[in-house]
């Protein structure tokens, strides 16, 4: 029943991901001939200060990402969870940035952040006219800001879903034992969506590694001002398409692909994803 699903996995994961492998052994220009070059590229790649910079603002963004967009998320799940129709409207307005283009979002909060015509030259929010993604301080965190603008909406479902998942029955028997509301969310609602908790922050820290097309738009292509905002897939695209040396990006790929699956190793290890079973009664 599993050879479809691991052929494709194999034809459209592995093989491409081999090639990416031996490619970082290869110097290649991107049309002319491929020449072997051996761990020339890893050793340039690891001795680039660049490429360690870049590694911290993946690393600073996955952090800051998770640290802004879990309480948020959380927070929605609590609102949305119960029935009714003013909360499923809402629901579904908060859920259309998931239905736009990365692309579409960048652009578009270019234009609000535009310091000349956006949102900052409406009378009472001068305050939002500085140039928040021309600013090598501000540039990374208004990016992580239209990140969590765009995924928030994904893990407020996963919570949504994971809330309606508890008995009701738990809530009565606190409230009948004069359980407040903070309390019942707080011994309640809180260690019921633990594995809610690691599914969203696996896929948030892990989905981090991937921020590419916003980055690039919000920050015209460059991960600038300066490299304020060159994350490591920016920078392997910026390597291997402006600067023409495939092999390096191929190495910064592999590099990129090895710290994501040491991420998942270490997230399913430290939560326990591995011992999960169902908290349903009787399941």
């Amino acid at each position: 029943m599993a050879a479809p699903a691991l052929l494709l996995f194999g034809l459209f994961g592995l093989v491409p991901l081999a090639g990416v492998v031996v490619l970082g052994l290869t110097r290649w220009d991107g049309l002319g001939s491929i020449g072997w070059a051996g761990f020339a590229n890893w050793s340039a790649v690891l001795a680039d200060g660049a490429t360690w910079q870049a590694l911290g603002l993946t690393v600073k963004v996955m952090a800051v990402s998770w640290l802004v967009q879990t309480p948020i998320a959380l927070a929605l799940g609590v609102f949305q969870a119960p029935r009714g129709r003013l909360r499923a409207l809402f629901a579904v307005l908060f859920f259309l940035p998931l239905l736009l283009s990365a692309v579409a979002i960048g652009l578009t909060w270019q234009a609000l952040l535009d310091p000349s015509f956006g949102i900052g030259a409406t009378p009472g929010l001068h305050w939002l006219a500085e140039p928040l993604l021309g600013s090598p301080d501000l540039a990374l965190y208004t990016v992580i800001f239209v990140i969590a603008w765009q995924f928030v909406p994904f893990h407020a479902l996963l919570y949504q879903a994971g809330i309606r998942q508890i008995p009701t029955a738990l809530y009565e028997a606190a409230a009948l034992d004069g359980a407040g509301p903070v309390t019942r969310f707080l011994h309640i609602t809180v260690p019921q969506l633990k594995y809610t908790m690691v599914t969203s922050s696996t896929l948030m820290l892990v989905g981090s590694l991937t921020y590419f097309d916003l980055v690039f738009v919000l920050s015209g292509g460059t991960g600038g001002p300066g490299t304020a905002t060159r994350v490591l897939p920016l920078a392997m695209y910026i390597t291997g398409f402006q600067a023409h040396d495939m092999g390096r990006a191929s190495a910064v790929a592999t590099l990129l692909v090895v710290f994501g699956l040491g991420l998942s190793l270490l997230m399913t290890r430290l939560s326990g994803f591995t011992r999960m079973d169902s908290q349903q009664e009787g399941m």
